[in-house]
C-alpha cells in the first residue's frame, strides 16, 4: 500500500505539524480546515517553523521551498480523493471527530487508509464510524510534530495488518520511530503521562510547592527535559483535562479523577502556551 499523498484534517498545532513532516519527507499534504483563515494560519505556522530550521542550519533552504511547493490547502472535503491516507487532527473531542470521520470518508478513495491523531479516544470506537472498520487506524503524532520522533501506531479490533504496516511504514520515511499499540484508553505514553501531569497539579492545588519548585524537581530529580506543569501548558491544559476525562470515563477508577485546579483553568480559558496563560503567563499566543 504505497502512500505519496497524505491529508490531514485540521490546520490546527497538530495538523499543520503532520503537514509539515509529510512535506520535508517528500511527500504531497492536502491540508483541510473548515475556514480559509484557518488554513492561512497554519501554512504560516508551519512556514515560520520551517524557516527557523534553515536558520538554524537544520535544513536546506532549498528543502524548504520544494516542501511549502508540495501542500496543498483547501475547505473541500472533495480534495481529499487524491489521498492515499487521510489523518484527522481536530480537537480531542469523540463527537467533534465522528461527524469529520465520515466526511473524510465520503469524500475518500475506497481503498485509501483513515486515521485519526486522537491521544486518548477508542480506535476501536471510532472505527464504528466508517462502512469499511477494518481500513481504519490510529496515528498518534506528538507535540511538536517537527521534533518529536515517536509516532504511536494503534490498531482498534477491526483494523487489517497490511494497513498497520502501511502506517508503520509511513512513520519511518517521516523519520519518526513508530512502535505499535494496543487500542486502550490513552494508549502508552499518554496512559503514564497524563496522570502525573494531573498529580501535579493536585501538587500545586494543595500547596506543596510553587510551580516552578514542582517543575525544577522533575527536571533535576528525575531528569525530566521539561517539567510537567510547564509540559502541560505545551499540551493545553483542555487536552490534559480530555484525557483525564476519558480515562475517568473508560476505566470507572477514581485514581483518573481530574484535579479540581485544572478544570477550574480550563474553564476560565487559561490553557497555556496557545491562549498566552496557563500555569504560566507568556508574552504572547504562540
Amino acid at each position: 500500500m504505497a502512500i505519496e499523498t497524505v491529508g490531514i484534517v485540521g490546520a490546527g498545532t497538530m495538523g499543520n505539524g503532520i503537514a509539515q513532516a509529510v512535506a520535508v519527507a517528500g511527500l504531497k499534504a492536502v491540508m483541510i480546515d473548515v475556514t480559509d483563515a484557518a488554513l492561512e494560519r497554519g501554512v504560516a505556522t508551519l512556514a515560520h517553523s520551517l524557516e527557523r530550521l534553515v536558520s538554524k542550519g537544520k535544513l536546506d533552504a532549498a528543502v524548504r521551498d520544494a516542501a511549502l511547493k508540495r501542500i496543498e490547502t483547501s475547505t473541500d472535503y472533495a480534495r481529499l480523493s487524491s489521498a492515499d491516507l487521510v489523518i484527522e487532527a481536530a480537537t480531542e473531542n469523540a463527537e467533534l471527530k465522528t461527524r469529520i470521520l465520515k466526511q473524510i470518508e465520503a469524500a475518500a478513495r475506497a481503498d485509501a487508509i483513515i486515521a485519526s491523531n486522537t491521544s486518548s479516544i477508542s480506535i476501536t470506537a471510532l472505527a464504528t464510524t466508517l462502512a469499511e472498520p477494518s481500513r481504519f487506524i490510529g496515528m498518534h503524532f506528538f507535540n511538536p510534530v517537527p521534533m518529536m520522533p515517536l509516532v504511536e501506531v494503534i490498531r482498534g479490533l477491526q483494523t487489517r495488518a497490511d494497513v498497520a504496516d502501511a502506517v508503520r511504514e509511513l512513520a519511518q520515511r517521516l523519520d519518526k520511530t513508530p512502535i505499535g499499540v494496543k487500542n486502550a484508553p490513552g494508549f502508552v505514553v499518554n496512559r503514564i503521562l497524563v496522570p502525573m501531569i494531573n498529580e501535579a497539579f493536585f501538587v500545586l492545588a494543595e500547596g506543596v510547592a510553587s510551580a516552578e519548585e514542582i517543575d525544577a524537581g522533575m527536571k533535576l530529580g528525575a531528569n525530566h527535559p521539561i517539567g510537567p506543569l510547564a509540559l502541560a501548558d505545551l499540551i493545553g491544559l483542555d487536552v490534559c483535562l480530555s484525557v483525564m476525562d476519558v480515562f475517568l470515563k473508560d476505566f470507572g477508577d477514581s485514581k483518573y479523577r481530574a484535579c479540581p485546579l485544572l478544570r477550574e483553568m480550563v474553564s476560565a480559558g487559561q490553557l497555556g502556551r496557545k491562549t498566552g496563560r496557563g500555569v504560566y503567563q507568556y508574552d504572547k499566543v504562540s
